[in-house]
């Protein structure tokens, strides 16, 4: 269910985008930290540290679905994958949770229900490896019936039902979530905080030739 009156969302949110409002709603003197690549390469010895690392920083902000983890296959780094579960976007009420970054973001999730999750992969390169994060969000789709109204609908006006089968066609009762852009913010935060774990720890390659799986 919408948070607000669904009027204000589109006006603030549909009439302007994604993007719009993230200059204006940036608190005064808050100096974000200059972007890094995405994906980014790490030159890490260690895959199986690297990974505890990556998990250690999502799991801060959403709970971990499955984990494919950088593996040597006879003789061959494979790519690792995590994904989790998806997170409703917490509020300007409730500025302790980290999913939702400060300015728009905070603001969309107030106005609406938003979820997002998140998918890291890590790809062996010569030397290294490729760490890339993305943050799919996800907007709840409040655009149909509701389910009083549908089960109103059943009713005739002289106190029959009416065939359930129209119903049924329609398929499962649920609101269901519309696709949205990706939040770049928390993608770069999740991101800058895999690099900070991983600053200081050993930078040199095993010895031992691995080939990158392709």
């Amino acid at each position: 269910m919408a948070r607000w009156i669904p009027l204000v969302c589109s006006l603030l949110l549909g009439s302007f985008g994604c993007s719009s409002f993230v200059p204006l709603l940036h608190h005064a003197g808050s100096a974000p930290a200059a972007p890094v690549d995405n994906p980014h390469f790490v030159p890490i010895r260690d895959h199986e540290l690297m990974w505890e690392q990556i998990v250690d920083a999502v799991d801060t902000h959403f709970k971990i679905r499955t984990e494919q983890r950088v593996r040597v296959v006879a003789g061959q780094l494979t790519e690792g994958r995590l994904e989790t579960y998806p997170r409703i976007g917490s509020t300007m009420l409730e500025p302790w949770h980290t999913d939702s970054t400060r300015g728009y973001e905070k603001l969309e999730s107030t106005l609406q229900t938003i979820r997002r999750r998140c998918i890291v992969r890590v790809m062996p390169e010569q030397g290294g490896y490729f760490i890339g994060v993305e943050v799919h969000k996800e907007m709840e789709d409040v655009t149909g019936p509701s389910n009083t109204q549908m089960a109103l609908d059943g009713v005739r006006f002289d106190g029959t039902l009416r065939s359930q089968e129209s119903t049924e066609e329609l398929g499962p009762q649920t609101d269901g979530w519309i696709p949205l852009c990706r939040d770049v913010l928390l993608e770069q935060r999740i991101l800058q905080d895999i690099l900070a774990r991983l600053n200081g720890i050993e930078t040199e390659r095993p010895k031992t030739p691995f080939t990158i799986h392709p």
